[in-house]
């Protein structure tokens, strides 16, 4: 019989999720008394009990330090409130796309993950603690909210101090708790099997096997940065599509993902950039800590921005035969990512929805049946499969699109710009400034933005003349639930339909990070192919110039450009 305990607890102030769960220094969590358990009981507590008893939650996450001492808070705090069952990865290893799967597949009332996804982990790193809901997707503002509001006011959380749980061993294992009718279940299970079952039933897996294994196979590189994607970048494309065992590296997780930022983007992927660039494989990706975002790479290190992937993945959506079953319903942006996909929306006549950054709002379009596949710029594609974004989906859908066309992916995107003129997109992003200095550069920003005059007035740099259409701070009417979403970011529409856009990123853990997005379409066909670090500059410079952003932050030059 398993003892139940109550503990007494102080609140903390600092608890209020970000865009994906709460995230702080590992420091933090270790070195504040109860700091973790505050918070579980506070995701626990917005379930009612007649939930709890006959409900499940998912638990498992990337592999980075500390997890497995939360997994086993989770559990022991999950039994002494009453849930019913726990499914857990085994050793705790669950990509955030598996979890969304399996919470959907056997109708859990929400899972827990253990992730601070693209952000560095280890002793000295950081990690998330996010909680999702019985649709699969991020728990959306009202139910974060909720939770911030427990955490500010908690005094006590219940504890079974003395249960241990496997993690390593497949099945279930059962423990009668004290004052409690039904015993309590945890159940392990393998880290790939539900999510595989599912792309099983997306993709043509005999198309792909054809193309990664057969006589003229193409020569893939997939790097999974040491985060949670190695088992099932193994596991699928390699055992079960054929891929040589040599196609994937870096693929055992790790806690502090080797030293490395598990973030793929050209800065922190250099390794597969530098190899894509030798020319001897034809497809290259990378994968971030938790297996939600994805970077395309073509032969020679041929770039894919992610709004340009996401936009002909809509162009070439029938090569999936998911799609071909279910039909396309509705097409999705964030709205700093760039307009390519609107291109294609708009010549397929399909509904264009352009949402805040943050997964949950796509989420809610796809449960009301308005919306088939969408897109981040920060390197998230995805589509109603799960309530997630999906790294590997994101992959199997370039390669099928490969498979169907037999063009490279230079060729695919030359073709696309041909047909629908090209959105050129660049991001910067200042990583850790200081807060308050970029709190107040947002501030002095708005104020200059939002004064009359500043509409219709002449921006240039060089020989390049801008002039101001409309300025705002996007604003976001869900059109399922009505909610609205105020202050996503400040917006600069010019006359010829290029776009500045600043925001500040609710994913950091200490600081603040400042990105400036720069959207630009093209039509001319002799200047599609440009470069678009070029083709952006007067833009950028106008940019960093209104914003005065290098005298505010300290900073000569952005950490990371995409």
């Amino acid at each position: 019989m398993v003892k139940i305990s109550t503990v007494k607890t102080k609140p903390y102030g600092d608890q209020k999720p970000g865009t994906s769960g709460l995230r702080k220094r590992v420091a933090v969590f270790q070195s504040n008394a109860h700091y973790a358990e505050n918070f579980i009981q506070s995701i626990i507590s917005c379930t009612t009990p007649e939930e709890r008893q006959g409900g499940t939650l998912v638990v498992g996450g990337d592999g980075r330090f500390f997890m497995k001492e939360a997994i086993k808070l989770i559990v022991q705090i999950a039994a002494a409130n009453g849930i019913g069952r726990l499914v857990i990865g085994q050793n705790g290893i669950l990509s955030t796309p598996a979890v969304s799967c399996i919470i959907r597949k056997i109708k859990a009332i929400g899972g827990i993950i253990l992730t601070a996804s693209h952000n560095p982990g280890g002793p000295n790193g950081d990690f998330g603690i996010k909680f999702n809901t019985s649709n699969g997707g991020p728990a959306p503002e009202a139910i974060t909210d909720k939770i911030f509001q427990l955490s500010k006011t908690i005094e006590e959380y219940a504890i079974c101090p003395d249960l241990q749980v496997d993690l390593s061993t497949i099945g279930k294992q059962q423990f009668d708790l004290e004052n409690k009718f039904k015993p309590f279940t945890v159940e392990i299970v393998d880290c790939v099997e539900a999510y595989a079952s599912m792309l099983r039933n997306i993709f043509d897996f005999s198309a792909l096997k054809e193309l990664l294994s057969g006589p003229n196979r193409l020569k893939v590189r997939l790097d999974a940065m040491h985060g949670v994607m190695g088992p099932y970048v193994r596991k699928i494309v390699c055992e079960e599509l054929g891929a040589p065992a040599n196609s994937a590296v870096n693929c055992t997780p790790l806690e502090d993902f080797g030293g490395h930022h598990p973030d793929p983007n050209l800065t922190y992927a250099a390794d597969l950039v530098e190899t894509m660039k030798t020319g001897e494989h034809d497809f290259g990706a990378a994968f971030d800590g938790d297996g939600d975002r994805n970077m395309i790479l073509g032969k020679n290190g041929f770039f894919v921005n992610p709004s340009d992937s996401v936009a002909v993945i809509a162009a070439n959506i029938f090569c999936m035969p998911y799609f071909q079953q279910t039909g396309v319903r509705g097409f999705a942006r964030s709205m700093p990512t760039s307009g390519a996909l609107d291109r294609v929306a708009k010549a397929t006549k399909i509904a264009l929805y352009e949402t805040p950054t943050g997964w949950k709002f796509f989420g809610n379009l796809m449960d009301a049946n308005r919306l088939s596949l969408c897109g981040e710029e920060s390197f998230g594609t995805g589509s109603d499969h799960i309530r997630e974004k999906d790294g590997l989906w994101a992959v199997l859908a370039w390669l099928s699109i490969i498979a169907t066309r037999k063009q490279s992916i230079e060729e695919i995107l030359k073709d696309h710009w041909q047909k629908y003129g090209r959105n050129f997109f660049t991001r910067y992003d200042y990583e850790e400034v200081d807060a308050d200095a970029a709190n107040q550069m947002m501030k002095e920003l708005e104020t200059l933005m939002f004064d009359r005059s500043f509409i219709g007035q002449q921006l240039a740099y060089g020989d390049k003349v801008y002039t101001v259409e409309k300025a705002d701070n996007f604003e976001y009417s869900d059109p399922v639930d009505g909610s609205i979403s105020r202050n996503q970011g400040l917006r600069l529409l010019l006359t010829d339909g290029s776009r500045i856009i600043f925001r500040l990123s609710g994913t950091g853990s200490a600081g603040a990070t400042v990105r400036l997005y720069i959207d630009s379409f093209e039509k001319d066909a002799k200047k599609i192919y440009e470069d678009p670090q070029e083709m952006l500059a007067p833009l950028v410079n106008i940019a960093q110039k209104i914003s005065k952003l290098h005298e505010r932050t300290g900073r000569t030059g952005p950490t990371v450009i995409t």
